[in-house]
């Protein structure tokens, strides 16, 4: 037995599409469908915008002009 928990969006008619893991091999399984009656946009719109992350910046100054990112420069004959 596998849970998937995900968001659905219910159309006017009341169907809905499940995208499913690719593991989940095809034909008839059981499913078991619960449906929390509080709406997402309800919760959503309470959500304030975080601002954006702010990471630290280290400064090494400029690279050298015969700097080689190769991998035969950065590496010896075993691939090491």
């Amino acid at each position: 037995m596998k849970t998937i928990e995900t968001i659905a969006t219910v159309t006017a008619d009341g169907k809905i599409t499940v995208q499913l893991p690719p593991d989940i091999p095809a034909g008839e399984h059981r499913v078991v469908v619960m449906i929390d009656e509080q709406l997402l946009v309800e919760k959503s719109q309470t959500k304030e915008k975080r601002p954006p992350l702010d990471f630290p910046v280290h400064n090494c100054g400029p690279w050298p002009e015969n700097l080689s990112l190769r991998r035969e420069d950065m590496y010896d004959d075993w691939g090491r």
